[in-house]
């Protein structure tokens, strides 16, 4: 080594990373400046709006915390809806009048802060799925404030508000017998219903997962399609009666329809399928006209068609008529009834290119099978009032009509 070298040390030198130090969380810091800005503006939204848009709170960490100053004038305590320690003001959801036209600025303030930020609908989930799950701590007022809030945000269209957010919470077991859910659901639907359209409420209920259970929202004891039409008919809703009255009737026919195919598929004696019937039609309380239509429509898509093949179809078509003909004989009960079946047979034939044909030679059979009475038969040539087809099918029907006139000039 020469004299003049200098000895260095070996290795690498290792740079230490500069760690961000995140600041401790301070909610009570940022609710008491939103409480201020309220209390600054003496309530006015639109100042208040204005100044939260123009501060440099930090939003996007405590939204929980300023949606609950919105709705209760404070922070509330972990896990419940008591106030925490800190600053109020008496601006708050809960503390107005429970009326739409005092609610209403509320939504409309909240609808440009989220325009704003919208990143916070996410924070208004949570604040108003931890107030709905915990309803029994509210009083009776304070909840009807939160079902009228609750409306007039659908009905707003609130930014991004998922429906599934407000009504899955509610239907807790605790709430729904305590028949929470039944009073504030009520309100909420009178209060949508002013500016909304049933099929707007249903289309929404679908949306929040409730609509094909509507009865869950009353209490066990009272949870009966008798006790929605009192309760919701007594409430002034006599649309949503009807409306649950149809659908009800909709599953019963669609229950009945299922029931009979499986009978018809392992080819049950007729006598058990009229027993089922008599039995299904009892317990739904269906009219005649309709187990009439049910009939038909189960028969014919009983049938084993074919594609092209039209005496195949005849055929097939004429031997689920003889086949089933009692079945049919002991619902066709009057001459009104007949009159429907004629109408249903004729609308079927003229939907299926494939049955076009088949009219006069099911409805010959339908006679012989003692299912339609001649009288039924004439009237429907001569005063029949469903037009579709019905040119084709009175001319494809003439011969069998002239023959009946004839055999009845005869006696």
């Amino acid at each position: 080594m020469s004299s003049k070298e200098r000895p260095t040390l070996g290795g690498t030198r290792i740079k230490t990373r500069k760690r961000n130090i995140a600041a401790p969380l301070d909610p009570a810091a940022f609710s008491d400046a939103v409480v201020q800005i309220y209390l600054d503006n003496a309530g006015d939204l639109e100042l208040i709006a204005k100044s939260i848009e123009s501060s440099d709170l930090n939003f996007s960490r405590y939204g929980d915390t300023f949606f609950e100053v919105v709705f209760t004038g404070g922070r509330t305590q972990p896990g419940t809806t008591k106030p925490d320690e800190g600053d109020r003001h008496p601006y708050s959801i809960i503390e107005c009048e429970p009326k739409r036209e005092v609610i209403l600025p509320s939504v409309i303030y909240i609808q440009k802060i989220l325009r704003r930020r919208p990143f916070l609908i996410k924070n208004l989930e949570n604040v108003m799925r931890k107030f709905l799950q915990s309803l029994e701590l509210f009083e009776e007022n304070e909840r009807k404030k939160l079902a009228i809030f609750t409306a007039l945000a659908f009905s707003q269209k609130l930014s991004g508000l998922p429906p599934e957010t407000v009504f899955q919470p509610l239907l807790k077991d605790n709430l729904v017998a305590k028949g929470l859910v039944l009073s504030f659901m009520t309100d909420f639907f009178k209060e949508y219903l002013i500016d909304n359209s049933l099929d707007d409420l249903i289309s929404i209920l679908k949306r929040g997962k409730v609509e094909e259970n509507l009865l869950d929202i009353f209490p066990p004891t009272k949870r009966s399609n008798e006790a929605f039409s009192e309760h919701f008919t007594k409430e002034g809703l006599v649309a949503l009666v009807e409306y649950n009255e149809k659908k009800n009737f909709e599953v019963k026919l669609k229950e009945m329809k299922s029931s009979l195919t499986a009978q018809l598929t392992e080819e049950a004696d007729t006598s058990e399928v009229i027993e089922t019937v008599k039995l299904r039609v009892r317990d739904a309380k269906l009219p005649d006209i309709e187990v009439v239509r049910i009939l038909w429509d189960v028969l014919m898509d009983a049938v084993q068609w074919s594609g092209k093949n039209q005496q195949q179809n005849a055929n097939a078509a004429l031997r689920q008529v003889k086949t089933w003909a009692e079945l049919l004989n002991t619902f066709c009960t009057t001459g009104k009834l007949e009159l429907e079946l004629m109408y249903k047979v004729q609308m079927q034939c003229y939907e299926d290119a494939k049955l076009m044909k088949l009219f006069p030679e099911i409805v010959r059979s339908l006679y012989d099978q003692d299912v339609l009475a001649e009288d039924t038969i004439l009237h429907w040539f001569r005063k029949g009032t469903n037009s579709k087809g019905r040119q084709t099918f009175v001319k494809a029907l003439e011969p069998f009509v002239n023959w009946l006139e004839e055999a009845e000039e005869e006696e």
